[in-house]
């Protein structure tokens, strides 16, 4: 683990986005109308979400265990995507850029096992970082 011990503790923030597509219609109007099979996508992969985020120093062995002080995921629906936003935020000596990512990425996990009973054709289509900052270098893909 890289040694943080001389880092000053900053509010650090990053937000992060995944996609996920449905092959059809008929799957957005069962989110809609909370007729999947598995239960409320959106609520059940919320609850997936923040254990992503609080638990990625558990899976990934170079990030630091932090406090995570503010975790927000919205959902927004664009035609046959699903565009998922996680904002992480916390006062520590290093970013939460990771935490950000890894929670969206078990969101779209999340939606993927939820909806494949009903769509065969759910694919996550991408993960990535679109603003950071806190640290010594601050990123916006906004």
């Amino acid at each position: 683990m890289v040694d943080i011990t001389h880092k000053k503790s900053t509010l650090r923030t990053a937000v992060a986005e995944a996609l996920v597509e449905v092959s059809s219609l008929e799957t957005i109007q069962a989110i809609r109308e909370k007729r999947v099979p598995k239960g409320d996508v959106f609520a059940m992969s919320k609850a997936a979400g923040l254990l992503g985020v609080k638990k990625t120093a558990d899976l990934l062995p170079d990030c630091h265990p932090l406090p995570i002080e503010f975790t927000d995921i919205v959902y927004k629906i664009e035609d046959l995507r699903i565009r998922i936003t996680i904002t992480v935020k916390t006062h520590y000596k290093t970013g939460v850029e990771v935490e950000a990512m890894h929670g969206a990425s078990v969101v779209a996990l999340n939606l993927y096992d939820m909806l494949k009973p009903i769509d065969k054709g759910v694919e996550i289509a991408r993960i990535r970082l679109i603003k950071k900052s806190g640290g010594k270098s601050d990123i916006d893909k906004s």
